[in-house]
């Protein structure tokens, strides 16, 4: 006997969800996404305002990427209805920390007084707002925003020397 185990994702007023194979995209007020979910032995189908995402095996790992792929549209619909929205605050106490936006990068200058700048790349889909001692990093995919963030993060990380006392960096105070 098979039993077949089922996730539904409600899909609310003012944005639109196509299913074309494996390829999900969610369209709504922020922008559009699009995504590749597929799995071996889990369907995604649509009826009415929902999209359900069922396995037809009642397996340990097919349980838990049935919820995975649900939390993945999840997020998509999220990201085009509200967006996403993460704050990072700017940590120093030696050297005043200089940010610059380039293209595609932050460059971060004069981090623990080092002559030679470090730079975190910007995924495309995330946009960078630079405060004197804030960042806000936006958009609609929460894996470009969320990416982005930890580059960020990863570049300002102290080698080295002890972190109670050198404590300088930037750090996520905030997520929405």
């Amino acid at each position: 006997m098979v039993k077949e185990i089922a996730r539904q994702v409600e899909i609310p007023e003012g944005v639109a969800v196509t299913i074309d194979g494996s390829t999900i995209t969610a369209k709504g007020p922020k922008g559009e996404v699009t995504r590749q979910l597929c799995y071996p032995m889990i369907d995604i189908t649509k009826e009415d305002s929902r999209l359900i995402v069922n396995s037809r095996l009642d397996r340990k790992q097919h349980r838990a990427m049935v919820g995975t792929l649900a939390a993945h549209i999840g997020n998509m619909i999220a990201g085009v209805s509200r967006g996403f929205e993460y704050k990072m605050k700017v940590v120093y106490s030696h050297f005043p920390i200089q940010l610059k936006q380039a293209s595609n990068e932050l460059i971060i200058g004069n981090f623990l007084g080092e002559r030679k700048a470090r730079s975190a790349k910007i995924l495309p889909g995330a946009k960078i707002e630079i405060g004197k001692d804030q960042l806000t990093i936006t958009g609609i995919d929460k894996e470009q925003v969320g990416q982005t963030m930890a580059n960020i993060e990863q570049a300002t990380r102290v080698h080295g020397f002890d972190i109670r006392i050198f404590q300088d960096g930037i750090y996520l105070v905030d997520k929405r």
